[in-house]
């Protein structure tokens, strides 16, 4: 046994992965993540995306995004089942939108906001290897996020009207990425 491991070497193991969010993607949003092997089953994860777009009708969904995260896999990194810890941070500027899936505020058809938030939360996640270098990639976080900012109403955004803050629980990260493992 002892000539057969000597014989073998060091395993092919991954170390980094690239990756995209589509869902993110879907939503106009351009983002890119790298995970970096810290143990055997251990990983760290930062990604970044923003929107920089205004869309017809002068509505406003811009923001930044920086996610880390800490990954624990149950058997082998960046292969099947994993918890996480997350945490985010970035900036908005939202307004003249009717519909804003998981919305904190109730009036962005005529009101624009423009901010921060930070926060914090925990994921479970799956990792589907697809070949030697790519996987699918699952996850769903739940948490806290807290955001202060300045509201404008729509459309005279020039004049603000209030300044404020919002607490929030629930969905903090949902995800489903292509990975490059390298």
């Amino acid at each position: 046994m002892l000539g057969l491991s000597a014989f073998i070497g060091k395993t092919d193991a991954q170390e980094v992965g690239l990756k995209t969010n589509l869902l993110y993607m879907a939503t106009a949003s351009p983002n890119l993540g790298v995970e970096i092997g810290l143990g055997q089953r251990t990983t760290l994860e930062i990604s970044a995306g923003f929107n920089p777009f205004t869309f017809s009708h002068d509505r406003k969904w811009k923001h930044w995004l920086v996610q880390p995260e800490f990954k624990w896999w149950t058997c082998e990194r960046f292969n099947g089942h994993f918890i996480g810890v997350q945490m985010l941070g970035g900036g908005f500027d939202v307004g003249n939108v009717s519909f804003f899936p998981f919305s904190m505020w109730d009036s962005l058809k005529d009101y624009r906001y423009k901010g921060h938030a930070i926060g914090a939360g925990i994921t479970y996640g799956y990792d589907w290897i697809l070949g030697k270098h790519w996987n699918l990639e699952a996850e769903i976080g739940m948490g806290y996020g807290h955001a202060w900012y300045d509201s404008y109403r729509y459309p005279d955004d020039s004049v603000k009207v209030g300044t404020g803050t919002k607490n929030y629980w629930g969905l903090t990260k949902l995800a489903l990425s292509i990975v490059y493992l390298f």
